[in-house]
């Protein structure tokens, strides 16, 4: 199955259209990263694949998408191999965080209803978690949804099992399987020949400073990618795509998107 991604851009609206077109809408803003992805992905994979679930999405859902960010919290040694690897463009926490609350008011400024925020990127995660919340308590919030979500947390634990039967866990999953699968499915042209695997993933919720990237990694790669294919990179994609639009859809009385 070939992804849609041919829902409508809000970027692509003029000022005198974008009130009327967003009033009541869900709009969707894919949240990424530049950072090293071992010697056999772009540095733009975490902005590539939340890019084209943010798009997929809104084709399901008849939504807006917004233009993908690619600048994010820095990469750290045992979940993005570190700044050791060249390539990754990172802002500090605290400016992440005041660049997302500035951004998420501004967007308040339309009428739209709800925010999907889909991150491709582990580090993000605290951040862009914080500033919804702080955002979502001013009154330019007000009558407004917001949700977000890194992509894998809407994976199947049972579903994966059967896929993947040694996860290292998604800290780990760095350049992984499951991300060297998605880009064979989606962007073939940016993977290289290269499949490195890495034999002792690192445990989560562990820094050391100072690390050797040698030992923890093995050229930026924190887990296993051999057995990557397009096959299950095309069974991951829609994977996600059916729970993220299962859970906007779902009738709790909270999140509920009535299509066009």
């Amino acid at each position: 199955m070939t992804p849609r991604s041919a829902g409508p851009q809000l970027c692509d609206l003029s000022s005198a259209e974008i009130l009327a077109a967003t009033a009541g809408r869900t709009v969707i803003w894919p949240v990424g990263s530049v950072e090293q992805h071992g010697p056999h992905l772009p540095l733009s994979v975490d902005t590539l694949l939340a890019d084209a679930f943010a798009r997929q999405i809104a084709y399901e859902l008849n939504a807006l998408t917004l233009p993908a960010q690619p600048i994010a919290a820095r990469s750290l040694p045992q979940s993005g191999g570190g700044l050791a690897f060249p390539g990754t463009v990172h802002v500090r926490g605290r400016s992440l965080l005041a660049f997302l609350e500035d951004t998420l008011e501004s967007l308040c400024a339309l009428p739209w209803r709800r925010l999907l925020v889909v991150n491709g990127h582990f580090e993000n995660e605290p951040f862009v978690f914080e500033a919804l919340d702080e955002v979502g308590r001013r009154p330019a919030a007000d009558g407004k949804e917001f949700l977000a979500l890194s992509w894998w947390s809407l994976v199947d634990t049972d579903w994966l099992a059967e896929r993947v039967p040694v996860f290292p866990g998604w800290h780990a999953e760095h350049a992984g399987i499951t991300e060297t699968s998605l880009m064979l499915y989606l962007r073939p042209d940016l993977v290289s020949a290269a499949r490195p695997d890495h034999a002792e993933p690192p445990r989560p919720g562990i820094y050391l400073h100072p690390v050797d990237v040698d030992r923890t990694t093995n050229q930026g790669v924190l887990s296993s990618t051999s057995a990557a294919t397009a096959a299950l990179g095309e069974e991951l994609f829609w994977h996600v795509v059916a729970a993220a639009v299962a859970l906007v859809t779902e009738d709790n009385g909270l999140l509920r998107e009535e299509k066009a």
